[in-house]
C-alpha cells in the first residue's frame, strides 16, 4: 500500500528511504500495519474497511492480525523483527541483477561487433576499460600465472562502479512512483545494502582461501597461519594473529564500500529532507533554503562521482591484492 508522503515527518522520510523491499515468512497472530489514505479519521476508517478490511488506529494506520503463517512484504520495522534473517531484500537482488545484466548486455555487444578497421565507440569504450584493468592487475598481480584474475577484476569494477553509480538518481524519483503502484518500499542503490557488500566481500574470500590451498597445499596453507610470523616456538600467536588478518580481509571489503555508499545516500537524503520540509514555503527564507538544498545536492553530486569510481576500484585493486597474496609460496624462516 503506498503511504501518504505529504503526511511523513522528516524522520518518516529518512526511515522509509532506507528501507529495503524485504520479502519474508510473518508468523500466525502479527500484527500488521499499513499507511490509511484520507483527510479525515472518517475517510481513514472507511478506507481501512473497505479496502483492507482492516481497523482503523486512530493515528495513521491501518491495522491486521495474521491468521496463518504467510510470506509477505515488509511495511515497517515490526516486520522486519518478526521476519527474522531468513527474508529477501528484492530491490537489492533486482538492481544488482538487473546492472549485471546491462553490463554483460554490452559488453557481449560491443565482443560481437568488434572491427578493427571500423571500431564503434561502445567497442573503443570496452577496450578502454580492459586496458586500464589489465594495466591494475599486471601491476599488481605478480605471484604467478592466473587467467581468472583479470576478468574477474574486470566484471567487480563494472559491475560495483554501475551500483554505486545509481547512488547519482534523485532520491524521490523511483520510490515514491514505486509506490503508487503499491511496492512499499525501494531502494535503488544495491551497495547501500550490507548484505549484498559482505556477499561480494565473501565470494572474494573463499576465492582467497581457495587459492591459497591450491598453491600452498593443505599443509602449506596451514604452516602459513601456524609458524609465521613469529617462528614454530609461537605457534598460538602466530594463529591468532593470522586468523584475525584473515578475517579483516571480508570485513574491510564489506564494510568499507557499504559505509562511504551509504554515507552518501544519507547525506543525499538529508539535502532532499530540507528541500521537502521548505517546499510549500512561500517565505524568501523557505525560498532560500529550498535553493541552497538543490544547490547543495548538485554539488554533492558532482564530488559523489568521484567517490562512486574510487569505491569500486578501491574493491577491485584489494581484490587483486589478495589473489597474490593467495599465489605466494610460503617460505618458513
Amino acid at each position: 500500500m503506498a503511504s501518504e508522503s505529504s503526511e511523513r515527518t522528516f524522520q518518516e522520510y529518512l526511515e522509509h528511504h532506507l528501507q529495503n523491499l524485504v520479502y519474508g515468512r510473518l508468523p500466525e497472530g502479527h500484527e500488521r500495519k499499513f499507511y490509511a489514505k484520507g483527510e479525515t479519521d472518517e475517510e481513514k476508517t472507511a478506507y481501512c474497511q473497505d479496502d483492507k478490511s482492516m481497523n482503523y488506529d486512530g493515528d495513521k494506520y491501518c491495522k491486521e492480525t495474521l491468521t496463518e503463517d504467510g510470506w509477505y512484504l515488509a511495511n515497517n520495522k515490526t516486520d522486519l523483527e518478526a521476519m527474522g534473517f531468513w527474508a529477501f531484500n528484492i530491490d537489492t537482488l533486482f538492481f544488482s541483477l538487473l546492472l549485471g545484466s546491462v553490463f554483460l548486455f554490452f559488453f557481449i555487444n560491443a565482443a560481437k561487433s568488434f572491427s578493427l578497421e571500423k571500431p564503434t565507440k561502445l567497442q573503443l569504450f570496452v577496450e578502454m576499460m580492459i586496458d586500464f584493468v589489465n594495466g591494475v592487475v599486471k601491476g599488481t598481480f605478480k605471484a604467478g600465472q592466473n587467467t581468472l584474475v583479470a576478468p574477474m577484476a574486470l566484471t567487480i569494477f563494472v559491475w560495483v562502479l554501475l551500483m554505486n553509480l545509481m547512488d547519482l538518481v534523485p532520491v524521490d524519483l523511483i520510490p515514491y512512483p514505486a509506490e503508487e503502484i503499491g511496492i512499499p518500499f525501494l531502494k535503488v542503490v544495491p551497495t547501500t545494502d550490507l548484505n549484498l557488500t559482505a556477499a561480494l566481500a565473501l565470494s572474494v574470500f573463499i576465492l582467497y582461501l581457495f587459492f591459497s590451498i591450491k598453491n600452498k597445499g593443505f599443509i602449506g596453507f596451514i604452516k602459513s597461519i601456524t609458524l609465521h610470523p613469529f617462528g614454530p616456538w609461537m605457534l598460538p600467536a602466530n594463529l591468532f594473529v593470522e586468523v584475525i588478518d584473515m578475517l579483516a580481509k571480508p570485513l574491510s571489503l564489506a564494510l568499507r564500500l557499504y559505509g562511504n555508499l551509504y554515507a552518501g545516500e544519507m547525506i543525499f537524503l538529508l539535502i532532499a529532507g530540507m528541500v521537502m520540509i521548505n517546499f510549500e514555503t512561500l517565505t524568501i527564507a523557505g525560498v532560500g533554503l529550498n535553493l541552497a538544498g538543490i544547490t547543495l545536492s548538485l554539488i554533492w553530486a558532482i564530488f559523489h562521482i568521484l567517490i562512486v569510481v574510487l569505491q569500486a576500484f578501491i574493491f577491485m585493486m584489494l581484490t587483486v591484492v589478495y589473489m597474490n597474496m593467495a599465489h605466494e609460496k610460503f617460505e618458513q624462516h
